[in-house]
């Protein structure tokens, strides 16, 4: 089977710094992959450059079989991929439900649109419950809610959700969790960068240690789960 995203020897630069070092993976079908690693290992640049913000220096990406490289950002939402960015990036003055709109810009199905997004309701019932509130009044927690929800709006073949957890309380980081989770369940692929190694090894069925540009171990999330390395390196175990 050809998995959906395929990842092979990439590599990114930021002028003459090679930030990603030829790194290669791929995702399955509704299967959660995740990339885990301290800051500055690639990870956030990895998935700018599979949505098309960064451009490679060297190697291939292939999405749903065609060649992604040099593809502008926008058509790689068409195709299906979508990026739920590190820091939300969400349009503070605009509301909950127009912040949601925007994330089916390329779509014209009136009628689908407006089950997608009651969909996003269902799936954060806070944002629901505050649809006509601005966006930037929400705290971070639900902010975050709200990028991920804008970003299946443009119902995605694949999502990408970058550090979905950071600056989030204990309690919210357990929402964000779970949501991840029931997405998984209804079948969502996803791609999954995030700090926190335990809760996102968790979920996934696939994971990479990602170390200044290079993937050094990769594994099922349970073996790496129990990976002594992993786990002195990066669940803070000694």
């Amino acid at each position: 089977m050809t998995a959906l995203l395929e990842v092979q020897d990439l590599k990114v630069a930021y002028g003459k710094i090679e930030a990603v070092k030829g790194i290669s993976f791929s995702v399955e079908a509704g299967q959660v992959v995740t990339l885990i690693g301290t800051n500055g290992a690639g990870k956030t640049t990895t998935l700018r450059t599979l949505s098309g913000l960064l451009k490679p220096s060297g190697g291939r990406i292939l999405f749903d079989g065609k060649p992604l490289n040099g593809t502008p950002a926008h058509k790689i939402v068409a195709l299906g991929l979508a990026h739920s960015p590190e820091g939300r990036h969400i349009f503070p003055r605009l509301s909950i439900t127009e912040n949601l709109q925007l994330g089916a810009f390329l779509r014209k199905d009136v009628e689908g649109i407006q089950k997608d997004i009651q969909r996003a309701y269902e799936l954060f019932p806070i944002l629901g419950e505050r649809r006509k509130q601005a966006a930037g009044t929400l705290s971070g927690g639900e902010q975050q809610m709200l990028a991920m929800g804008r970003a299946l709006m443009s119902q995605p073949k694949l999502l990408m959700l970058d550090e979905p957890s950071m600056g989030l309380s204990p309690i919210m980081m357990q929402k964000i969790m779970a949501t991840i989770a029931e997405l998984k369940a209804q079948g969502t692929t996803i791609l999954l960068v995030e700090q926190n190694a335990q809760a996102a090894l968790s979920l996934a069925d696939q994971g990479h240690v990602m170390e200044v540009g290079k993937i050094v171990v990769s594994g099922t999330g349970s073996d790496l789960l129990t990976d002594e390395s992993v786990r002195k390196a990066y669940l803070g175990e000694d």
